[in-house]
């Protein structure tokens, strides 16, 4: 005790032990509190485009949308993200691309508006006004010559409206939108072939106005009529700033509608043969527009560097996914993607194409435990050896669910 009370009393010895205290209170604090967190495991490389800058991070974020959400970068109105929010997160040097809005004018008929867009179809950026946008309406674009006058950056969107018509072909109610100025004209665009004795009213001269009457009558003859959807045609783009396996929506597309009439042959009161008269498109489809990623930098991206064909890869991409979702470390049975292999040396499947056994791909080089060109180069001559090629291979896998 008493040399405790003369340490005490030592000038400096305040000061050493209020030192010491604070310097284990520190030590406690980093270990408990401020203790830097280690790398997450299984983390993808991302690259973001966005603000005429590059972004490159690691994330561990199943999709699009939460990696956009984690990091704070907000899209605002008329602001388009490709792939969409919603696409998974499944490769190393996955890319996302936010394209920002700028301001455009939307003529309506004699209506002006202001939006914000960054679409790059006419169609789309009148779709993100929110107004309906028919298929038979004409969207174009023309240049802005004077920002002062009329508040738009980029474009000028006009859409040429189109009527709707009620027209009954042969006893059949359709409702139709053209932008004929007369019932001939009407006709004519509607590609409608008339009979001799066919009755239209009103007059083939009558001027067309919004939600007019059209008959077409044919006496005589028994006339049936046969609804039918077009198909939606697709236009896909390639676009090397996407991830190879990635896509995205440029314009949404939808079905159009026809209507096949029919002259009806009868017998004794009774249907014998029907004979085709025409088509009519009541509503034309409209195209929708798809980008599809080319870049091949990612862990896809190592099928060239593994010799497989380009004419190959979609084959590859779909065996290889359903066989381990493209994780070079993966066990049958796991549902993780483990950032080192938990056992390589498993009897069961291992590697991207799940080898059996995964020791298998030595022949293809000593690294073939993680590294996904070595195992890709095994999967590929196992493709050509077994079944002559990745094409019967993807055959046999739709058919029996393995290869």
């Amino acid at each position: 005790m008493r040399r405790l009370k003369v340490v005490g009393k030592h000038p400096i010895a305040v000061p050493i032990i209020s030192f010491l205290v604070l310097l284990a209170f520190t030590a406690v604090g980093y270990l408990f509190v401020v203790k830097p967190h280690p790398p997450a495991l299984n983390a993808r490389v991302v690259i973001i485009s966005h603000d005429n800058t590059e972004q490159v991070v690691p994330s561990i974020e199943p999709t699009v949308g939460q990696l956009l959400q984690k990091l704070h970068l907000t899209l605002n109105l008329g602001d388009v993200v490709e792939p969409a929010p919603t696409t998974p997160i499944q490769q190393d040097d996955f890319r996302i691309n936010i394209y920002r809005a700028v301001p455009v004018e939307i003529v309506d008929g004699t209506q002006t508006s202001f939006t914000f867009s960054a679409a790059t179809t006419p169609r789309a950026i009148a779709d993100q006004t929110g107004s309906t946008v028919y298929p038979e309406d004409i969207v174009n674009t023309t240049p802005v010559d004077n920002f002062v006058t009329t508040g738009a950056v980029g474009e000028q969107v006009v859409i040429d409206r189109s009527q709707a018509v009620n027209l009954n072909l042969y006893g059949t109610p359709l409702t139709i939108r053209t932008h004929a100025e007369t019932v001939a004209q009407l006709i004519k665009d509607k590609n409608i072939q008339l009979a001799k004795d066919d009755q239209v009213t009103p007059s083939l001269d009558t001027p067309i106005s919004a939600n007019m009457q059209v008959f077409i009558e044919r006496n005589g003859t028994k006339i049936e009529s046969d609804t039918q959807t077009i198909p939606m045609p697709v236009q896909t783009i390639e676009d090397n700033t996407l991830a190879y396996g990635t896509s995205a929506v440029r314009q949404a597309g939808s079905a159009g509608q026809e209507v096949i009439t029919y002259q009806i042959n009868l017998q004794n009161g009774r249907e014998i043969s029907r004979t085709p008269l025409q088509t009519v498109i009541t509503q034309p489809a409209v195209t929708e527009i798809v980008v599809q990623g080319t870049n091949l930098q990612g862990i896809k991206g190592d099928m060239a560097l593994a010799g497989i064909s380009p004419d190959d890869y979609n084959y590859v991409d779909y065996i290889v996914s359903h066989e381990s979702g493209w994780c070079p470390t993966k066990a049958q049975g796991e549902h993780v993607c483990p950032a080192i292999p938990d056992d390589p040396m498993t009897p069961n499947g291992y590697g991207l194409c799940q080898s059996t056994p995964g020791y298998k791909m030595a022949s293809a080089g000593s690294d073939w435990q993680t590294n996904p060109v070595t195992q890709l180069r095994w999967c590929n001559g196992y493709a050509v050896s077994r079944y002559g090629g990745w094409y019967a291979a993807y055959l046999h896998w739709v058919n029996y669910h393995n290869w």
